[in-house]
């Protein structure tokens, strides 16, 4: 019998505590699940990717089963083709995540049909956190504890003494 594989993806910029709480449910569901930090060429990154892989290390460290990758140039169904994924795992917080994430299934679907998406519903708590929305909270000097995890703000402050 096979592992089933899962591939949770996105851009972390910065992680958040609703992403926390879709991988850690995600981590249940499969054998062997993959976090992957991808860059997105419609957003302007705010931390760098290196920062962004390092949060998310730590925050997933607890879940032995988590595996964090990292992409640039690559489309998700071709990095999950080469890990074995079998099922893609994508959050939702409203409507509007939905039609947009709809809209990438389709081309997922064309392109690779054999590989499955499922999404997870963010629980009421985590509706409105976004990485966005940490942004700018933190453009205005707000505190972001209560939305991100310690290895996010432990890397803003390594981040402000260089």
């Amino acid at each position: 019998m096979s592992d089933k594989i899962g591939l949770f993806t996105g851009s972390f910029d910065p992680i958040t505590n609703g992403h926390l709480d879709l991988i850690e449910r995600a981590s249940m569901l499969f054998d062997q699940l993959y976090v992957g930090v991808f860059y997105n060429p419609h957003k302007n990154g705010f931390l760098p990717i290196e920062s962004r892989l390092k949060t998310v290390e730590k925050a997933v460290a607890h879940l032995k089963n988590v595996q964090v990758i990292s992409s640039h140039d690559e489309l998700v169904v071709d990095v999950a083709r080469k890990l074995g994924v079998e099922v893609l795992v994508r959050g939702l917080r409203n409507a509007t995540d939905l039609q947009y994430e709809a809209s990438f299934d389709f081309y997922n679907d064309q392109l690779a049909g054999e590989i499955e998406t499922v999404y997870l519903h963010a629980r009421p708590e985590h509706i409105y956190i976004s990485s966005s929305a940490v942004r700018e909270l933190l453009k205005f000097g707000q505190d972001i504890s209560k939305y991100v995890p310690n290895a996010v703000l432990e890397e803003l402050n390594n981040e402000e003494k260089n």
